[in-house]
This record gives C-alpha cells, structure tokens and sequence, in this order.
C-alpha cells in the first residue's frame, strides 16, 4: 500500500479532510502546511518517512514495523 492510499484511508477513516491535516500539521511543527503542498507530495509520491510518520501522527495512528518471513 503507498503512502498516498494510506494517508487517504486514515483520513476516511477519521472522518478528516486534507484541510484539516494540514492545519493541524501546521500547528504541530510550525511549518506550513497546505493542502496543494500535501496533495502534490502524496502524489507525486515525493513525501520523506519522517514527514510521513509526522502526518499518520496528526490523525492519531502511528506506523508500527512487524517482523515478517522472508519471501
């Protein structure tokens, strides 16, 4: 699942906007955030893990890394 899909889900799934993301992204860091800045880094797929994780938080998740079997 990319990143994009996820962000999206959560926010679906939260019942929460993109606006409101970056509003509350905004708030958190102190950089600004907007919803063009957002949009575009989701899908042009150019969004750092550490900005990633940052956003997840903002929605109230955290990423959780689950050793698997080798394929």
């Amino acid at each position: 699942m990319s990143v994009r899909t996820s962000i999206k889900t959560l926010l679906l799934q939260e019942n929460m906007t993109l606006t409101e993301l970056a509003k509350i992204a905004t708030e958190t860091t102190g950089k600004q955030y907007t919803v063009d800045s957002l949009s575009r880094k989701l899908q042009n797929e150019t969004m750092k893990f550490n900005e990633a994780e940052m956003l997840i938080k903002c929605i109230g998740y955290k990423i959780n890394f689950e050793k698997t079997d080798k394929f």
